[in-house]
């Protein structure tokens, strides 16, 4: 967890694009907020790997979403069951549980779906607030950070020019 806390605050720090850090935290969101073992999770994860977000920032957003969806999760049953149990809705569902692959989705559990169409809904706000502030991080906090002289020191020790060339920034 402080390996992952750690690759964050470097990230943060880096020079990558804020728009890849908040869309691992973005993905990371679908997937702590709803249920594990689920074949949408999956998918998310591969997508993670396949595009260029950042990894750390993806894997912290899923612990801290994760203890998060404990909340959330009442609400994520009631939207479910108001959908699940919808009239109008009904036959819809009748035809999608007949297909093999949603059977395996769980779309059928109102805690599933519910926390699916949470984190769908929230999926675009949370990318957006995120990058404004990994934004607003690089501007002023480590702008103001930078400025004290135990930082300026450290960082014109010959150790710290060792770490930057052992850890690759």
């Amino acid at each position: 967890m402080l390996t992952l806390l750690a690759k964050l605050i470097n990230a943060l720090n880096s020079d990558s694009s804020p728009r890849q850090i908040a869309a691992g935290i973005s993905l990371g969101l679908i997937i702590g907020l709803t249920p594990l073992f689920s074949l949408h999770n999956l998918l998310v994860l591969i997508i993670a790997f396949l595009i260029r977000i950042n990894l750390g920032g993806f894997f912290l957003a899923i612990t801290f979403f994760a203890g998060f969806s404990y909340f959330i999760n009442p609400l994520a049953i009631l939207l479910g069951e108001s959908l699940l149990t919808s009239s109008s809705l009904e036959a819809m569902w009748h035809a999608l549980y007949q297909l093999s692959a949603l059977k395996l989705a769980h779309y059928h559990h109102t805690l599933t779906l519910g926390s699916l169409l949470i984190s769908l809904v929230l999926f675009l706000p949370v990318m957006w607030f995120s990058q404004f502030l990994i934004i607003r991080y690089r501007v002023h906090i480590k702008a103001f950070i930078e400025k004290f002289k135990i930082v300026r020191a450290i960082k014109a020790s010959k150790f710290y020019s060792i770490y930057q060339s052992v850890a690759g920034a």
